[in-house]
């Protein structure tokens, strides 16, 4: 990833060969899209109300927090919800995944959404048949929330959510591979709500805006859940901050806002870490998110520790989705 944001976050000479590539690519989402917009490819709906929390562009943009804020506010307001997702890598195949489920074969954000959640997660490439397999397996399920399921346009959405990342917003602007979008800005004209991480504005942007902040400050322990720990308990000893996510940049800067020194370990995201690893850290105290806590917890030491976080969202964002599903549920009702 680190290489492609050289290009995708600035205008290099590459890009005399990438944008023509970007052209083409444009080109064919853009097909796609009219394809299923005018039937000629079929999306398929579901007998209850679908949420999609997605992005436009490559990397992280903190799509996670959101997916859990959401269900959460589900579930205190007495829906039953369900997740589906695509997972990643040999995750891609149709499987419910469960809190015991070994990352290595869910991956770790599926993994990580059905620890957090308590809700039925499904994951697979195919994600009408992950929604039906969810139904069928939980009937009482009333609304599905997909994760990262923006472009997925063979499942039919009410609701579409979009996430940026307030810092990096759109890159250089670009499409793959010159850039880092999936579809064009102009796209979030056609969701729901906006959900902008961070402080930054998006002027250039007309659909409805909604502010959000990654909170968390209390560790837990890899070996023990139970144990937790402040930043002031890591004062004064040397400390390696490791992410294997889209975005490692916003992990750092979360732990340098706790006042903590360490050193940076940057990894590809969804890397399947092993114990070598993270052998440059001796005893050392290691910090890490709680995406790569669920796959490094097997063989992790007594000084290791996750950062669980959660999402701060404008509570307007809860007021639009609930009014929106009380129509939806009225109108099957009827």
């Amino acid at each position: 990833m680190r290489l492609f944001e050289y290009f995708w976050y600035r205008i290099r000479p590459v890009h005399l060969v990438l944008i023509p590539l970007s052209l083409l690519f444009a080109a064919v989402a853009a097909m796609r899209r009219q394809a299923y917009r005018r039937g000629w490819l079929r999306s398929e709906r579901l007998r209850v109300p679908v949420i999609v929390i997605g992005n436009i562009s490559v990397g992280g943009t903190g799509k996670t927090p959101v997916v859990l804020w959401l269900v959460e506010l589900l579930r205190a307001s007495g829906y039953q919800p369900g997740i589906i997702t695509r997972g990643y890598g040999g995750s891609e195949r149709l499987q419910e995944i469960r809190t015991d489920t070994d990352p290595q074969q869910a991956g770790d954000e599926p993994s990580l959404l059905a620890r957090r959640s308590k809700v039925p997660v499904f994951a697979g490439r195919d994600r009408p048949a992950a929604a039906r397999a969810l139904l069928e397996a939980y009937p009482q399920c009333n609304v599905i929330v997909s994760d990262d399921g923006l472009q997925h346009y063979a499942l039919a959405r009410d609701i579409e959510v979009a996430v940026v990342d307030g810092e990096r917003k759109f890159g250089n602007g670009w499409l793959l591979p010159a850039g880092p979008l999936r579809e064009p800005v102009l796209r979030l004209e056609s969701v729901h709500a906006v959900v902008v991480n961070g402080d930054e504005e998006l002027a250039d942007v007309r659909a409805p805006r909604y502010r959000m902040r990654v909170t968390g400050a209390v560790f837990r322990n890899l070996r023990d859940g139970k144990l937790q720990a402040t930043a002031a308990d890591f004062k004064d000893r040397p400390l390696h901050a490791v992410a294997g996510i889209g975005n490692p940049a916003r992990f750092f800067a979360h732990l340098e806002r706790l006042s903590l020194a360490f050193a940076r370990h940057r990894f590809p995201d969804h890397f399947a870490f092993s114990a070598d690893d993270l052998a440059f850290a001796g005893e050392d105290t290691v910090l890490m998110t709680e995406k790569d806590a669920v796959k490094c917890a097997a063989f992790a030491k007594a000084g290791w520790w996750y950062l669980p976080v959660d999402a701060d969202i404008d509570p307007a964002l809860a007021q639009m989705i609930l009014a929106k599903l009380r129509t939806l549920h009225g109108r099957q009702a009827a």
